[in-house]
């Protein structure tokens, strides 16, 4: 029974999820909260599926120690009682561990993979386009000559901002120091370990509608905070020009272009902002999102 309803759970939230969260406009007003709705309900996902794979072998007893002891207060028996005789028993404890072991390694395989491929990426072209740009000191920028308009940065440790010589002619310094506060803005807000994230979540779990969309959804929130930060420094018409002029502009795929995921959708929104939502319900929203991996503790202590 407490396999069965966290399998119902995790298909609850892998596929209605998606569809309650696309529809509202409440996620472009508070990107913050919506990126925590997100990844709240990802990870529930991820709990229910560890807690059920727990059930994977029938346990022989209770143990009452630490986590174990916690699990097995709410009927999630991983394993036998720590003074059980017999090799039996003592196998029967180590079993009980493998399949919820297993989906976290298989989680986290696919996480460390996404974190070192994106690594290995922007070092490779971070090292290209030292060689053939020229840094601006000015700007605190890479400059390409090349005419199109186009801007982008590679985070990590050794970030770098890219921008063109056609961004440098097509932009004022206002507009121009607006793209730069984007930039900026996925370098310290880290961003690209939150995509990385999301990216493990979909090769992990291929074909669940939670984890295909995650990423499209969770890349436009990351963008949409990136301008939210430009539009604070600099003004929301300086951004919605600069993404214009920007946004046909090539970028790298694993790089966060200024003119990326959704840029008509974001222009929109810079030119026509709604009202914020209220503190108090921004607030709720990120205490619910940051509650609903415990979730499934509390679906397993009913079962």
């Amino acid at each position: 029974m407490t396999a069965a309803a966290l399998l119902t759970y995790a298909a609850a939230v892998g596929v209605a999820g998606p569809l309650v969260l696309r529809g509202p406009r409440w996620a472009h007003r508070s990107p913050g909260p919506a990126l925590a709705v997100w990844l709240g309900l990802s990870l529930s996902f991820i709990a229910a599926v560890i807690l059920a794979a727990a059930q994977a072998v029938p346990p022989d007893g209770r143990v009452h120690i630490g986590l174990i002891g916690l699990l097995h207060a709410c009927g999630l028996a991983l394993g036998t009682p720590v003074d059980a005789p017999g090799a039996r028993e003592a196998a029967l404890a180590v079993a009980g561990w493998i399949p919820p072991v297993a989906v976290v390694l298989w989680v986290g395989f696919w996480y460390c993979r996404a974190l070192l491929q994106g690594r290995r990426w922007r070092r490779r072209h971070a090292a290209a386009v030292d060689l053939v740009g020229r840094y601006a000191p000015r700007h605190q920028a890479v400059v390409l000559q090349h005419d199109a308009p186009a801007a982008y940065c590679l985070p990590g440790r050794d970030p770098r901002i890219v921008i063109t010589q056609g961004t440098l002619d097509a932009l004022s310094p206002l507009q121009l120091a607006a793209v730069l506060a984007h930039e900026r803005a996925h370098i310290t807000g880290r961003h690209h370990l939150v995509l990385a994230a999301v990216e493990a979540f979909g090769r992990a779990f291929p074909g669940l509608p939670l984890a295909r969309q995650s990423h499209t959804e969770v890349a436009l929130l990351l963008e949409m905070l990136a301008d939210d930060r430009a539009v604070r420094r600099h003004g929301g018409d300086a951004v919605a020009v600069a993404l214009c002029e920007v946004a046909a502009g090539s970028a790298p795929k694993a790089a966060f272009a200024a003119g990326g995921s959704g840029a008509l959708v974001r222009m929109r929104r810079v030119l026509t902002p709604a009202p914020a939502h209220h503190l108090a319900l921004r607030s709720t929203i990120l205490l619910a999102a940051g509650l609903t991996p415990a979730l499934p503790f509390l679906v397993a202590c009913r079962a």
